[in-house]
């Protein structure tokens, strides 16, 4: 059996009768994790086992898990992880040891979820910090383009040390709209020259072997009129025809109201594979899965399989073994010291 596009949600930190069928659909692929599917370590750790057991190939298993006020697992054994923004001002101090940080900070995220046989984080968020949209805020790295490149590049590299490959978002760039995508679709009337900035980090991070991205609910009517997440346009004229991009396309979450303008949910994963995408998350709408599983017709490309399973995790340590590892001490150490000692700059609206 081939992995499918859909990358659906779980109720509960086990998985029920219901889902357990679903899970078998051949139109499902994998499996987002949120807070409520984590009690505890051993919980956490048999329900990603029970998960990868559903099926053969296994499904991936993916959470959001960047830091700050975007990490699903908050609570031990986990590491609190700071905020990109707090990276970022590491690196106006001292660009060596904020690309530590940054590369220390990957490595530790990806390193403790692999640990627990999580396969991928959607991480790193390279949005540029504009200081417009509220939803991206402190998850960005930097205003500046070339700092967000450096930082993302060393912190992918971090993932990649562990086990992970990074799936950089929200491309072409969430940064520069008041809208929260979550609730309606945010329009960016820029030209696409004009977007140079948003995407120089991925051009940096492709150069480097990225192997995933996530698309943005953004309309940008100056370049195509569909949202870039359901736009041929964008996946495949810009993304993977201008970059290069060769790794694996995911839709940012269907059920989101940025997704709203594609129609209805078949309607909008319909238009996403068309445009190029490889995983339609959708979450928190079982109504909506039903229906996929119900009425979408999309068959499995050889092509997108490869990338998809490409997307899977390697080398996870246990968690005793993990933990007493150099690594995992200087990383953590590294984390203490960035948490305690407050930022040395200001940026332009901070003071």
């Amino acid at each position: 059996m081939t992995l499918g596009p859909l990358m659906i949600d779980l109720a509960g930190p086990e998985i029920d009768a219901e889902e357990r069928e679903i899970l078998r659909h051949p139109l499902v692929g994998g499996v987002i994790l949120f807070t409520r599917n984590f009690r505890d370590a051993a919980q956490l750790s048999e329900l990603v086992a029970a998960i990868h057991a559903a099926r053969s190939p296994p499904l991936l298993v993916a959470v959001d898990h960047e830091g700050g006020r975007v990490q699903r697992f908050k609570s031990p054994p986990f590491s609190r992880l700071p905020p990109a923004r707090r990276i970022g001002h590491e690196l106006d101090a001292d660009v060596r040891e904020g690309l530590a940080l940054a590369r220390r900070t990957g490595w530790l995220m990806a390193a403790e979820l692999r640990s627990h046989g999580i396969d991928l984080s959607f991480a790193p968020c390279v949005d540029l910090d504009y200081g417009v949209s509220e939803v991206i805020g402190d998850r960005a790295f930097h205003p500046r383009a070339d700092a967000v490149a450096q930082l993302a590049v060393s912190y992918a590299h971090g993932m990649r040390d562990a086990g992970m490959a990074a799936t950089a978002k929200h491309f072409p760039g969430h940064g520069a709209v008041r809208t929260d995508s979550h609730r309606s679709l945010p329009i960016d009337r820029r030209d696409l020259a004009d977007l140079e900035d948003d995407i120089t980090p991925y051009r940096r991070l492709i150069a480097n072997g990225l192997s995933g991205v996530m698309m943005a609910h953004v309309q940008f009517p100056a370049v195509d009129e569909r949202p870039a997440s359901l736009s041929r346009r964008w996946v495949g004229g810009v993304l993977r025809g201008e970059l290069r991009f060769q790794g694996a396309v995911f839709s940012d979450d269907l059920s989101m109201g940025g997704a709203a303008a594609g129609g209805d949910i078949v309607e909008r994963a319909e238009l996403a594979l068309s445009a190029g995408c490889d995983v339609l998350p959708v979450c928190n709408d079982r109504a909506a899965v039903v229906s996929l599983l119900d009425d979408l017709d999309a068959d499995p490309e050889p092509a997108s399989q490869i990338r998809i399973v490409r997307m899977r995790g390697r080398d996870g340590l246990p968690w005793d073994e993990l933990t007493r590892s150099p690594e995992w001490r200087e990383a953590r150490a590294a984390l203490d010291r960035c948490t305690m000692v407050p930022p040395l700059t200001l940026r332009p609206g901070e003071a």
